[in-house]
């Protein structure tokens, strides 16, 4: 059984939660730039001034942030879920097995909730 001790676990708790502002600003900012955007171009129109490249580049370009806000979503969502797990004292535990989640991978991916077995499991059932 392998332990972290109190001042790695506060230094992952605040990398968590540094993490955690990061994401929100970036996804504050991609969200505001969708929201920016003219319904025009939100929907791929473009006036007739405008040749069909630059249609898809706006589509491309729309397609990037919305893959960028699902990613960073699905981030800050895992994030919030270690934070939680703090809350609770199960941080480092793994959410299958409930095993200790190596400190290496957690120093790592501070918001893993597997362990290194278990992930595999996980991928393998794919």
């Amino acid at each position: 059984m392998i332990t972290i001790d109190d001042k790695r676990l506060e230094v992952l708790r605040k990398k968590l939660k540094t993490e955690k502002s990061r994401l929100e600003d970036e996804l504050k900012e991609i969200e505001e730039g969708i929201l920016r955007q003219s319904q025009s171009e939100m929907t791929g129109e473009n006036s007739y001034q405008d040749s069909f490249a630059d249609s898809g580049t706006v589509t491309f370009e729309r397609e990037k942030d919305l893959s960028l806000e699902r990613n960073i979503k699905d981030l800050l969502s895992r994030v919030n879920k270690a934070l939680e797990c703090f809350k609770k004292g199960t941080y480092g535990k793994c959410a299958m097995c409930g095993q200790d989640i190596d400190p290496a991978r957690l120093k790592t991916l501070p918001y893993a909730d597997l362990c290194i077995e278990c992930k595999k499991k996980e991928e393998n059932s794919w």
